[in-house]
């Protein structure tokens, strides 16, 4: 015998009364929003770098690959995203959210992620030095250590730099993807007249001296 709709129905409540709860929710409360389960899922690789069972190198292998996974992230799915906007795209996904609104979820979850990642950056990195692996800053150098990296700066860095003007006489430059650039505002010492520039750090440059 074959059932109509209503007697599939009536059969499946009777075996699951949430079915039919299920199957008359709106779609907005069915489904997830895609770009905010994906970034459930870069939390739970960013949470593999507190896991204390794992070894100290492979945490800080975990909290890299979230931050590589945020990257890619950005160029591919936020950028999608802005170019709905920019489009004047207000349809709703199947979530229920709009491109605007996944925007502005984003953020929120973006923003909870980054500071999570920073508090385990934190947590590793007197860890590390106990383990003879010790990343220095500016201030930590002796004075030995600061006149050997001017030279390796004058030699090997310096020549290599070109900044880039940014003003309305020059279209904005080309950015590469996942390329590190400093934003710098500069101030001309003959006038004082304040500037903008980027300044893209050549990949030929070692990132770690």
């Amino acid at each position: 015998m074959t059932l109509a709709p209503a007697d599939s129905d009536d059969a499946a409540a009777a075996l699951d009364p949430s079915a039919t709860a299920l199957a008359h929710q709106a779609p907005s409360q069915r489904y997830i929003n895609r770009e905010v389960s994906w970034l459930a899922f870069n939390l739970r690789v960013m949470e593999e770098a507190q896991n204390q069972q794992h070894p100290l190198l492979e945490r800080v292998r975990f909290l890299s690959i979230s931050d590589s996974n945020l990257d890619e992230f950005f160029m591919v799915r936020v950028a999608g995203l802005k170019g709905q906007v920019a489009a004047g795209i207000v349809e709703p996904s199947q979530d229920g959210l709009s491109p605007a609104q996944q925007l502005a979820e984003i953020h929120t979850q973006v923003r909870e992620l980054v500071e999570q990642q920073e508090s385990t950056w934190a947590d590793l990195r007197p860890q590390l030095s106990a383990a003879g692996v010790s990343l220095v800053d500016a201030a930590d150098l002796t004075e030995d250590e600061r006149a050997w990296l001017s030279d390796f700066f004058d030699a090997e860095v310096f020549p290599v730099m070109t900044p880039l003007a940014v003003d309305p006489a020059h279209p904005f430059p080309f950015i590469p993807n996942r390329g590190l650039t400093l934003a710098l505002s500069l101030s001309r010492h003959s006038d004082g007249m304040e500037m903008r520039a980027l300044l893209p750090l050549p990949t030929q440059v070692r990132r770690f001296v």
